[in-house]
């Protein structure tokens, strides 16, 4: 899949990261409240650009694989999070996504639909037949969201990661393609478009 990606929702739009929006990421990837369930964080200033960097590159490798996108709002523009979507492999019939917001940004519904609209891209533009998203057992808001969005959940994976000096467990949900209601939940009713065409592993 060649091109840009724009994924855009009632309240949001996904767009491809640039590096000069390095600022505002690292503004929530350094706030404990952020990082605080997430596999990644504090960030240093060189963690941050590196994973600008890594984005920018993703869109320019064939197949691509990783589509990491900023969250932003549709209204004013501005940059609230990341969100992204990854394939397993070239056949794209197996993904995992996930999503982080800046604090400000929590309780208004728009991890939903950030979530949602990942969902929506991942099946109508890259044919996945299974997208699964994992978050810390205490992350109890992003929980809701992935179950808001119609993400079953699968099972709990005990103590499966080491974080900052202790084991964490997660759960983990997934959603099949013949489970996918566009429409459902006001997440679920963003469209995915490719113009041309959460937990987020880091900020």
């Amino acid at each position: 899949m060649g091109g840009d990606v724009t994924i855009e929702t009632e309240q949001l739009i996904l767009r491809e990261f640039r590096r000069d929006d390095r600022e505002k990421v690292h503004e929530y990837a350094v706030d404990p409240e952020v990082y605080h369930h997430m596999p990644w964080g504090p960030n240093t200033e060189d963690e941050t650009s590196a994973f600008i960097e890594r984005a920018i590159a993703s869109r320019h490798r064939d197949p691509r694989l990783h589509f990491e996108l900023a969250v932003t709002l549709r209204e004013t523009g501005h940059l609230i999070g990341g969100a992204g979507i990854r394939a397993a492999d070239e056949c794209f019939r197996t993904a995992d996504m996930g999503y982080c917001l800046r604090r400000d940004a929590w309780g208004r519904g728009l991890a939903t639909e950030a979530a949602g609209g990942l969902i929506g891209f991942g099946f109508r533009q890259l044919g996945a037949h299974r997208i699964w998203a994992t978050c810390d057992t205490g992350n109890v808001r992003s929980a809701h969201v992935l179950e808001k969005v119609g993400m079953k959940l699968e099972g709990t994976m005990r103590d499966d990661t080491w974080l900052r000096g202790h084991w964490r467990s997660s759960r983990l949900y997934s959603i099949l393609d013949d489970e996918w209601r566009p429409g459902g939940t006001r997440g679920l009713a963003s469209s995915g478009e490719a113009p041309g065409q959460a937990d987020s592993e880091e900020a």
